[in-house]
């Protein structure tokens, strides 16, 4: 690991450059999204983005992370619009007051912060929180797809939001519809495409960008009605982004006269719930993918995340999150310190001051496509599945919370969502109501130190949610990289929310140099065979495989392999290569291991389960993959298939530091890998006339090496068992021809 950054001014100065180069790509992200965040809520466009500058610019001082980007988020939409809808009295106040509920809630999340409350985060169930995430998702989804189809629905009812969508389609603007599936369809295959110059810049500002012609094309600027197929539609300017030209003329003041009402206060604690229960999540989330491996100081966090959001409502602007995607974008492009997120902030005060013209003939259904895609992903059929798989009483919390948060709000949705599946675990554990609370309170758990660099931790009775704070305090007692045994063997009930947070208390730990080992879960029984999932202690259980484990377990027998179905949550030595820097792994399962006996070299395939996105709505992925243990050193590189068109734009790419390794001698090869690594003389002499033959002849794959070993996979999803068979006779040959 390289040696972590300085802090402080030291920091500025040592990492100015680098810092500066991930915040433009930052400030390209954040503009287009910033703006949609704003729209979306119902609020001012510039809200978006002042909030975005303030994020950046105050943000840096107070908080107590290291390299995330701070800004608005998608997670306070639905609570700007329930503000607005509670609050609006016909005076035209309603977003002022609004704003007088973001600054209350930000100088509470501040006090929160101050008395150190930030671990309380944790109790939030999973399933629930996403639940209220999924209709988040539905709500922005409901409202932005009229305004994608160049509709309009009179109804506040989500749900008949929804219908009138399906009902109004033959009313659709043709025109407008044509700006959306545009929108729609690079943001479905931007990630799919390997032409580099479409890589370049990220989805959204290609959504924004070509959506400009269209205006040109059809002529917005002119209030005008156009025909097709003979039936009149209307274009002008009213379907065109509205911001002023003085960005002074852009701040508004919050209104606090209806501060001893219901209403406002339901919105003050459902901002401060979703940003803080994100913010925190977020943060956490960050500092797995930090490759310096930092920890934030999460109540320093949430102090600075909420003074910054006080800031912010005192000039108009949105809460401030930390936001994982911009996040992940600053740390891919070499961002080191905090100061980055400060860059970012100016540049896009800079960008809205000189783009203000073009933006300004940027059509509303461009920024409504975002955030119908957005809305989309938080409560897509992936998403249920997903929950389902978790187990089947977790999809029962997460819809009932998604209804009753649609059909309430907010806070009624996350406190029915936790009693519903507080209620659930005392059914399951099967004991009176005093005797639960006083296992979950009152168990008997403890630390014991072994050793110098040995503890044990038993957890006892009930190990869900709400014991989470009372378990943390033990492991706070616990040095950082030592080993650690955690012994569940005495819990009546263990559920996905403490399962998660052990895992990640886990894979810290192990990144700090020590071990951790659960135990004691072999007499528990679940609903589901995810690993985290909910568990029942119950006596004499049997494990049963899945028909596909059982295939690899006969393929172990018959070749002399050994398999392993359990979950092995080490899995470090895999961040040592490209692939997985930016990529959490979650855990890797179903273990073939053996030997190649004309080379000596190890090997192993497993099923890898990784994240990539936001914290609470990340994307979840399967691949199987070979790991060879290679016997001499070669050089780091990485190679996969490459695209028709990109020799084109390999100046381009340069630019920042991408660089295609070309071979004059092998035109052929290098027309259909993309080779990239640090030390090109060693990676040329690598690939010698017997190697490139090889990976020509072969079938393509993704192939890493960090120097020491090779990654190879195909697909992002799990391998049939014929393909495995066909991974471990290409890893064969791949190794004889290196030896």
């Amino acid at each position: 690991m390289e040696q972590k950054p300085k802090e402080g001014f030291k920091g500025l100065v040592e990492n100015f450059q680098s810092d500066l180069i991930a915040a433009i790509s930052v400030s390209l992200i954040a503009l287009p999204l910033s703006l949609g965040i704003a729209l979306a809520a119902g609020a001012p466009a510039m809200s978006g983005i002042l909030s975005a500058v303030v994020g950046g610019v105050v943000t840096t001082f107070f908080r107590g992370g290291h390299i995330s980007i701070n800004g608005p988020a998608k997670g306070v939409i639905a609570v700007i619009l329930l503000g607005i809808a509670l609050m609006d009295d016909g005076t035209g106040q309603a977003f002022n007051y609004v704003l007088g509920a973001i600054v209350v809630s930000g100088a509470i999340q501040s006090l929160l912060g101050l008395l150190k409350l930030g671990r309380f985060a944790d109790i939030f169930h999973s399933s629930v929180i996403l639940g209220i995430l999924a209709a988040i998702g539905i709500i922005i989804f409901a409202k932005q797809i009229h305004v994608a189809l160049g509709t309009h629905s009179e109804s506040s009812s989500i749900v008949q939001n929804l219908i009138d969508a399906v009902l109004l389609l033959p009313q659709a603007n043709p025109f407008v519809v044509l700006i959306s599936l545009t929108g729609l369809i690079i943001l479905l295959f931007h990630s799919k495409i390997s032409f580099r110059f479409f890589q370049f810049f990220p989805a959204p500002i290609w959504v924004i960008t070509l959506s400009i012609p269209f205006v040109y094309w059809f002529n917005f600027f002119d209030a005008q009605t156009l025909s097709f197929f003979g039936k009149p539609y209307e274009v002008g300017p009213k379907l065109l982004l509205e911001i002023p030209e003085n960005i002074m003329d852009s701040i508004m003041f919050p209104n606090f006269s209806k501060i001893n009402t219901v209403e406002f206060w339901t919105t003050v604690f459902s901002l401060l719930i979703i940003t803080s229960i994100e913010s925190l999540a977020i943060a956490k989330a960050v500092d797995k993918i930090d490759p310096y491996k930092r920890k934030t100081d999460l109540n320093k966090d949430l102090t600075g995340i909420g003074l910054s959001t006080v800031a912010s409502g005192f000039i108009g602007g949105l809460p401030i999150i930390s936001v994982i995607i911009r996040s992940t974008v600053n740390i891919h492009n070499g961002a080191k310190t905090k100061w980055s997120n400060l860059y970012q902030g100016i540049l896009l005060l800079v960008l809205i001051v000189v783009l203000g013209p073009l933006m300004r003939q940027v059509p509303l259904c461009a920024f409504a496509i975002l955030l119908v895609f957005t809305g989309f992903k938080l409560a897509s059929p992936g998403v249920f599945k997903q929950v389902y798989d978790h187990g089947p009483e977790q999809l029962i919390f997460f819809v009932f919370t998604m209804v009753l948060t649609l059909y309430t709000n907010l806070l009624v949705g996350l406190i029915g969502g936790l009693l519903l599946a507080l209620a659930t675990h005392m059914l399951l554990a099967k004991l009176p109501i005093s005797q639960f609370f006083r296992m979950v309170y009152n168990s008997g758990s403890g630390l014991t130190q072994i050793s110098e660099d040995r503890y044990e931790l038993k957890i006892k009775g009930i190990a869900n949610f709400l014991s989470i704070p009372r378990i943390d305090k033990l492991i706070k007692k616990i040095p950082d990289g030592v080993d650690v045994r955690v012994d569940l063997k005495d819990t009546k009930l263990v559920g996905i929310t403490f399962m998660d947070y052990i895992v990640d208390y886990l894979k810290v730990q192990k990144t700090l140099g020590g071990n951790v080992v659960l135990e004691g879960l072999g007499s528990h029984v679940s609903y589901s065979t995810f690993n985290r999932a909910l568990k029942i202690s119950l006596k004499n259980s049997v494990v049963k495989l899945s028909p596909r484990q059982n295939r690899l377990k006969n393929l172990a027998d018959e070749r002399d392999y050994r398999f392993n179905h359990e979950v092995d949550w080490d899995t470090n030595y895999l961040k040592q290569f490209h692939f997985f820097e930016i990529r959490p792994i979650e855990r890797k399962s179903n273990c073939l291991t053996g030997q190649f006996d004309e080379t000596g070299v190890s090997w192993e395939i497993s099923d890898v389960t990784f994240n990539e996105g936001d914290a609470f709505s990340a994307e979840t992925f399967n691949t199987t993959l070979i790991v060879l243990k290679l016997n001499k050193k070669i050089p780091v590189f990485t190679m996969e298939k490459e695209g028709l068109f990109e020799k084109i734009f390999d100046r381009v790419m340069a630019l920042t530091g991408y660089k295609d390794i070309d071979f004059e001698m092998y035109p052929d090869f290098s027309g259909k890998f993309l080779i990239t690594g640090k030390n090109e003389p060693e990676i040329r002499s690598f690939f010698t006339d017997e190697i490139v033959t090889f990976f020509e002849k072969n079938h393509i794959y993704h192939i890493e090496s960090n120097g020491e070993a090779i990654i190879i996979f195909d697909k992002i999803k799990l391998a049939r068992t014929d393909e495995t068979i066909s991974l471990i006779d290409y890893g064969r040959k791949l190794v004889k021809l290196l030896n």
